[in-house]
């Protein structure tokens, strides 16, 4: 065999070996990015469902707060009078809340009105954490996200314990 052909057909191989390394790293770097993005959507989408009652929870000057005194549960919510805090409002009969937000029946709670509604949000250190379980739950999805698709393990590592503080600081404020 010519030495020609034999050095022909080594570059041909080199190439195609070279074409290929190139196109897994492409491979590599596109899973990378569309973990990436799929983490970051997870974590906009607890934000965004944790704010909806975090504001309330959490910015309360100027809106309508007072106590609620939960008197029953049925399904998801519990209800009970409302007594408004001086110049915030008007007594109500009937105010809702989120059962896993309330304290047991009869006992007292603080809350603010969620504007033009019956729907109070707890208030204070455990109303805060209440709202924000979304977002804790959204870290431990993003964080197998990191660990699994990314393979950058000790980012995982730091938000799945930082949801999973942020559950058990929720569950034990409550």
């Amino acid at each position: 065999m010519p030495k020609s052909s034999t050095r022909t057909r080594s570059v041909r191989r080199s190439r195609w070996r070279r074409l290929s390394e190139s196109a897994y790293g492409v491979v590599l770097v596109a899973r990378t990015g569309l973990m990436g993005l799929l983490a970051l959507l997870l974590l906009v989408a607890g934000v965004w469902t944790s704010w909806s009652t975090a504001k309330y929870a959490m910015l309360v000057k100027g809106r309508e707060h007072g106590v609620l005194t939960v008197s029953a549960c049925a399904g998801e919510r519990c209800t009970g009078p409302y007594v408004p805090m001086a110049g915030t409002g008007r007594p109500r009969p009937s105010v809702s809340i989120a059962k896993a937000a309330a304290p047991e029946k009869g006992e007292r709670v603080e809350v603010v009105l969620k504007p033009g509604t019956s729907r109070a949000v707890r208030t204070g250190p455990a109303g805060v954490l209440h709202a924000w379980v979304p977002f804790a739950g959204a870290l431990l999805l993003a964080a197998l996200v990191v660990a699994g698709g990314m393979r950058l393990r000790r980012t995982a590592w730091g938000m799945g314990l930082l949801g999973a503080a942020l559950l058990g600081a929720a569950f034990a404020a409550m």
